[in-house]
């Protein structure tokens, strides 16, 4: 058996499928190439060991290096889970043929809206998309309604991205997916007139807080991880969605 794991954008979604392939010995337990964050999956293994008695073994890694892995790998790869937080890593292993079928109960238990047409995998977990804002900049009357309205020249050096890892590609491909190929090129056009770049959601919301720029797309849980710490990168930060 081997299973895949992955995230839809905007409301994404860890997601679970099955890659085609030699059924695993019963003791030899499964390899999970991992691309998730690592403390997660160890709490995830350990529960399903735990409840199966099946051991694991954690891979970790990038999302585009695991995908791009298993397709070399093909049919001969030792995963048999793959776990990944964004859909395109996923939809690469997928046009390669490489994933079985999900068990129609496994299917059944995640709403029809975060299920791949194909049921080669399906989601397990979500985020959402928003926008973080500086609460001092920024009124609710002067909130962008949807990431579309940031292509307008309004914007223009007022909103950051992370626009360099797999995570701002899973939200350009929901884009793609719900607004099609001309809307999102025009978006992404304007968008590189109008935007400012930071490496990493962190580093986006941070610079929010600190009001070096009036609002960022990011997803909304780095907000939370930080205000259940000390909630110094998020004191003076509002999410939009």
């Amino acid at each position: 058996m081997k299973t895949a794991f992955s995230t839809l954008a905007g409301a994404a979604a860890l997601a679970l499928g099955l890659i085609a392939g030699p059924a695993m010995a019963e003791d030899a337990g499964i390899i999970v190439y991992n691309a998730q964050h690592e403390s997660l999956a160890k709490e995830w293994a350990k529960g399903f060991t735990k409840e199966t008695g099946i051991k694991v073994t954690l891979r970790n890694g990038g999302d585009s290096d695991f995908s791009n892995q298993i397709v070399a790998e093909g049919a001969a790869s030792p995963a048999d889970v793959f776990l990944t937080e964004n859909s395109p890593a996923m939809a690469l292993v997928e046009a390669a043929g490489l994933f079985a079928p999900v068990d129609a109960d496994t299917l059944a238990q995640v709403p029809q809206e975060y299920q791949p047409s194909s049921g080669k995998w399906v989601g397990v977990a979500a985020r959402s998309t928003v926008f973080a804002y500086n609460k001092d900049k920024l009124k609710e009357g002067q909130l962008p309604k949807s990431l579309l309205d940031l292509a307008d020249p309004s914007w223009k050096g007022r909103w950051a991205a992370s626009p360099s890892g797999a995570d701002f590609q899973a939200i350009v491909s929901a884009m793609l997916e719900l607004k099609g190929e001309a809307a999102t090129s025009d978006w992404l056009k304007a968008m590189k007139e109008n935007f400012t770049a930071y490496k990493g959601n962190n580093t986006v919301m941070k610079a929010v807080n600190a009001g070096e720029i009036d609002g960022g797309v990011i997803y909304h849980y780095y907000y939370f991880g930080d205000q259940a710490k000390t909630g110094e990168n998020s004191k003076n930060v509002g999410l939009h969605y």
